[in-house]
């Protein structure tokens, strides 16, 4: 997976990020700032899921982006 792509369009991706996780703030998407990491805490503290569960909610949104080919 290549999250360098998610970090380069942050700004743009925000918006499809909070449709995807509503309970996320504009606070939390600016502390994120486009960081994998900084997005599965968010995911964890937001919505109690575990790290195995957080992981697998953004593969599942990485990997239906149209934007990988």
């Amino acid at each position: 997976m290549n999250w360098d792509r998610v970090e380069g369009n942050w700004k743009q991706l925000k918006g499809n990020v909070r449709e995807q996780w509503g309970k996320l703030t504009d606070d939390d998407l600016d502390v994120i700032a486009g960081r994998r990491d900084q997005l599965e805490g968010k995911l964890q503290e937001r919505y109690g899921y575990a790290k195995d569960k957080a992981r697998a909610e953004i593969d599942s949104w990485y990997n239906s982006r149209n934007w990988l080919s």
